[in-house]
This record gives C-alpha cells, structure tokens and sequence, in this order.
C-alpha cells in the first residue's frame, strides 16, 4: 500500500461523516451538481454534518495536496462545487434551520438549499431576501450577495446577515460578526466563498405574515419595445418597495390553466409585480400597466409566500444545461430595447430567459462599502441572460446566443462588472471588475490575512494580497 493510498484509508476510516471514492455507493449521488453540462469528478467526496468535520476534511485536503471545492447546493452555473480531481467538501449534512420569531432571526446549515429555509421561516410568517429557485444553495446565494423579490423592501440577502460560524484554512472555527472578526463578517457579505467555508448562517429576518401580492402580466413578442418602456416608466409609479421584474420567455403549456390555448409555450415578455401590501394596492399596480399596454392574460392574486418563492422551480429544473451572464444597467434605453428585440427571439431552450430586475428601495439605501457585495448600489437594473436547456445540444446553440447577446448589451452598461454568482467563466480580471478596484483590494488584503496559500480557490476567486492586515 503507498503512503498517499495509506492517508487516504487512515482518515476514511476515523472520519464520522460520509467519505466516497469512486465507484462506491453514494459518489455518484454526491458529485452531481444542478448544472448537467460540468461532469466532473473529484477523486474524493467527504459529505460533512458538523463544523469539525469540515476542519477535519480541509485538513485532510491540504495535507493530500488536494484541490478543495465545497458543495453547499451545488446550483452555481459554473459548477464551482467540483474540482476534477480533487477533494469535494459536500455540506449536504448541514441542513438544520431554526427560527426565532421574536428575536426575528433564523438560522441555516451551509448545506441548506432555500426551499427548506423559506419553508421554516414561513411556519413562523417571517421572511428575509432570497432567490428564486427552492433547490438553489443558501450558502453560494449568500455568499455572492443575493438577490430576490424582497430586495426593494429589505436589501440583499447579504445585507441581511447578522453572523456566520465557518471554517477557516487553518481549520480553526471561528465566529464572523459585527463584533468579532469584523473584517471577515465584512469580506464574507458578498465576497463569495474566498475566505473560508460557513457552516452556519444567522440572519436578521422579517415579519411579511402567510400571503403576498402576486402580479403577472403577460405580452406577446410583437409587443417587446412597447412593454419595455411601460416597464421601466414604473419606478416612478409603483410603491418603492414592490418588486417590480420584466422577463423574455416561454409562457406556461397546458400545466397552467390560467394561460389562454393560443399563448401555451409561446414566447412573450412578463411584467411581474411582488409586494408585501394590500389587495388593492397590487390591483393599483397591475391597472397602471394594462392603462399602457394590453396584456395578453394577467393573474394577480394573493398566494403563501412559499407558494411564489417556488413558482420558478419549474424553469430550472434539476440536471437541466444551464450557461448565463449577467450586467447592470442605469437605464432602459432604446438602443438596450433594440438589442433586446433583435435577440430574445433566437433563444433555442423552452427554458431559456432574460430578466430584468429593478434595484433600488432598500437595496440602495445602503452605503456602497457596508459589504463586500460587489454591484452598483445605484444601478438601475440588473440584466440576466440566461440559457437553461433540456439538452447539451440545445445549450451549445444558447451558450452562443448568451455570449453574442451580452456582447451587444456590453455597450450600455454600467461599468465592466457583473454578479459573481452570474459568472460561467472565472476569469481574474472579470473578477476584479466585479468588485472595483478598491473592494477588490480590501478582499485581497483580508484574503491574506485568512487564507495566505489560497486554499479557497476553486470560485470567483480573489487572490490573496502579500502584506497582511486590512
């Protein structure tokens, strides 16, 4: 037996949580990630359900000479949760949430995905900003900064943590808050997984009660220019905490009742309204569109929170292909909205997107270095295109199209930067840009702090700075 091989036995053997090589029962399970166009395979998957078995397992990792990537819900397009060859941490044993609705807190294992934390918070009618997906990881949505229908009305999901506990590359576990380890707390809020791997999340969350304020309109493609500058008029109309999105996709098939024979799977623009409000404020909003532009069918209604955290999970279904990229934008412009006409229409994926998401609200009340959250705090919009596809063959053809699409969009944006959590090709100065020279700086010189050897690597990687300090 050689030594490497004699390592290798030694901790599988003393090690509490699951440990896969390939081959065995369960590594196939464990190394799939949402995104079915990256097959990688790690050589070794250790599935953790405490933070000292994740010290334990990086430990491990850097003793081997292993390349390390954590699995929290495996949902980053770019497959950052899989290293060819190297060591898998699967957090997938971190999954306990708890609520405090009187201290208005909640707390999330990193390998929780949100459906199970919106589900907790929703026994107790609270509520923080989260994304979109239920089967999207906590740990990569928060960490990257995250976005969600309650933006408007209570920031990112960043701005709403209070505390994490997390492993560092040293394998000592450590407390991240505004009172200890003030600079990680700080480098943690929007910086990704860079700086070591959260075991846990506490977060600051909101009373929002069983029901929201759902509103969908929908239009068909000939209308495009027309529903888009209705769409970006409402900022100046709509209450400046709703949510306020416009998308470029295929309507429901037979599954959705509500959507007329003749609109079934067709491609259109949606104009979605979310509020925490009355009735009749969301009947207010959705009478201020169709007064511009006639909708092809509309369903507004109240629904369990829960219920609209989930109606997306049907466009982004598990092993689907998935490729996107991402910009922000000051303004709707015609010159954006001709681009937008001239490519939305050559989408190959029944669930290939665009969306739109109006910032502002909460989300800009924040000073810009608060976090480490890496968007423009006064930006307009933030742009997504996205290809989701059934096949890999599909994929290939919408993988082009996203790239010709975000090159024609590059002209208008804001600045060179994107969301982190947007990105499919991890590229150092597209990392940078991300950021901005003086947030990059400050997470580099934090990163040397924490992580001096870069351990943390296989994500939107920041590189550790040479001097020490912040």
């Amino acid at each position: 037996m050689s030594q490497e091989n004699g390592s290798v036995e030694s901790f599988a053997n003393q090690f509490e949580g699951e440990f896969f090589h390939p081959g065995d029962e369960g590594y196939e399970r464990a190394r799939r990630i949402w995104n079915a166009d990256i097959d990688r395979h790690p050589a070794y998957v250790a599935r953790c359900s405490s933070a000292e078995q994740v010290a334990e397992a990086v430990a491990f990792g850097r003793e081997s000479g292993l390349e390390i990537s954590v699995k929290g819900g495996g949902h980053n397009f770019a497959g950052l949760a899989v290293a060819e060859g190297g060591l898998m941490i699967d957090l997938g044993g971190l999954q306990d949430t708890r609520v405090d609705p009187v201290a208005l807190r909640a707390w999330a294992g990193g390998g929780c995905e949100l459906g199970q934390l919106d589900q907790a918070m929703a026994e107790h009618g609270v509520a923080v900003t989260a994304g979109v997906v239920s089967h999207t990881g906590v740990a990569g949505l928060t960490l990257g900064g995250g976005t969600g229908f309650l933006l408007r009305k209570y920031g990112l999901t960043c701005d709403n943590v209070t505390g994490v506990t997390m492993v560092l590359a040293d394998g000592s576990i450590v407390r991240a808050d505004s009172e200890q380890n003030v600079d990680l707390f700080w480098a943690i809020r929007g910086g990704g997984g860079n700086f070591g791997i959260v075991t846990e999340f506490e977060y600051q969350v909101h009373e929002i009660g069983e029901m929201i304020q759902f509103g969908m309109l929908f239009f068909p493609l000939e209308k495009g220019a027309e529903v888009i500058r209705c769409y970006r008029g409402l900022k100046d109309k709509l209450p400046g905490d709703m949510a306020i999105l416009f998308a470029g996709m295929d309507a429901p098939g037979a599954e959705a009742p509500f959507v007329p024979d003749e609109y079934q799977g067709k491609l259109g623009y949606y104009i979605n309204l979310v509020s925490t409000g009355s009735e009749e404020e969301m009947a207010a909003a959705v009478a201020t569109v169709e007064a511009e532009v006639e909708p092809a069918f509309v369903m507004a209604t109240p629904m369990p929170y829960l219920a609209l955290q989930s109606m997306t999970n049907a466009t982004a279904p598990w092993g689907s292909h998935g490729y996107e990229k991402g910009l922000y934008l000051e303004d709707l412009s015609d010159e954006v909205i001709e681009v937008i006409e001239k490519h939305l229409p050559d989408k190959v994926g029944c669930f290939t997107y665009i969306s739109g998401l109006l910032l502002g609200g909460a989300y800009a009340e924040r000073d810009d270095m608060d976090t480490a959250w890496g968007g423009p705090r006064d930006a307009g919009y933030q742009f997504t295109i996205t290809g989701t596809t059934e096949t890999a063959e599909e994929l290939s053809s919408d993988r082009s199209w996203v790239r010709r699409f975000w090159d024609d969009m590059r002209p208008f944006a804001m600045g060179s930067g994107s969301y982190v959590n947007n990105m499919n090709e991890i590229i150092d100065d597209r990392v940078r840009a991300a950021y901005g020279d003086e947030k990059y700086e400050k997470l580099a010189r934090i990163k040397g702090k924490y992580d001096p050897d870069n351990v943390f690597h296989h994500n939107q990687n920041i590189k550790p700075a040479v001097t020490q300090g912040v």
